[in-house]
């Protein structure tokens, strides 16, 4: 495997310099090129934690996944294109119980550079550039979103967007630096356990220059500048969606 795949997977010629306009760039490809989907939990194949397996899946398998492989992929770019990389731990915020979930919940990344920067293609709908640490601020089509350091949450340290009802959590995380291997029983409970959203229904999801385009097996949904719409689909229509919106074969 070499950097020129995959950053031809991402749509940019050969990288320069490893700085920050070439992160936030790789960054942004990342997310409007690659997918997150979790078509490899709901059709059964295996998720196996190893930097060369998720970079085959990402690069020439032309797939997406969910946090473990799109960020472990992710750092093992970054690191080959001269980055100075961790890969971090962080607690995804439930709104519903007010509660953050366990360690190893997610994996983020974090970068340094002049200082150190939050940088995560594997959230779903999220920042679109890296946030400065330890406290920073960004906004672009997706929302507004901050790092605070806040006492009394796990690890210190609290990703937030801006709502209608102020500043939400979003996750809170450490910096402190973790093994791919230390992802690996939470990676499984999420891929297996009938308590993980994962293991509930087909989703796939991805950034667009306006918004983003989501499908599930039941509706496409398509958000450009904020104004969402949402259509159902008949059963016989997703598979022929889910290869014109993201270039993914169904199982």
């Amino acid at each position: 495997m070499n950097t020129n795949s995959y950053l031809g997977r991402l749509g940019v010629g050969p990288a320069a310099s490893p700085g920050y306009e070439l992160l936030a760039g790789l960054q942004q490809a990342h997310l409007l090129n690659i997918p997150f989907e979790n078509l490899s939990v709901i059709w059964r194949e295996p998720i196996v934690l190893d930097e060369q397996r998720l970079v085959e899946k990402v690069v020439h398998g032309r797939r997406g996944g969910y946090c473990y492989e799109l960020n472990g992929a992710f750092a093992w770019l970054l690191r080959h294109l001269g980055y100075q990389v961790t890969r971090i731990s962080a607690r995804v915020y439930n709104g519903s119980t007010q509660e953050f979930g366990p360690e190893f919940d997610h994996m983020a990344l974090m970068v340094r550079l002049d200082r150190d920067y939050l940088v995560d293609v594997g959230f779903g709908d999220s920042a679109r550039q890296p946030i400065p640490l330890p406290a920073g601020e960004v906004e672009d089509v997706s929302g507004r979103y901050r790092v605070i350091q806040r006492n009394g949450v796990p690890g210190g340290y609290e990703l937030q967007r801006s709502g209608e009802d102020g500043w939400l959590a979003q996750y809170a995380f450490t910096t402190e630096p973790r093994q791919l291997a230390e992802y690996a029983e939470m990676c499984h409970y999420h891929s297996h356990s009938p308590a993980s959203h994962f293991t509930q229904r087909a989703v796939c999801t991805i950034a667009t220059p306006t918004g983003r385009i989501t499908l599930s097996p039941a509706a496409l949904t398509v958000t450009e500048r904020g104004e969402k719409r949402t259509h159902p689909i008949a059963e016989t229509e997703y598979s022929l969606l889910l290869w014109e919106h993201f270039g993914i074969r169904a199982a």
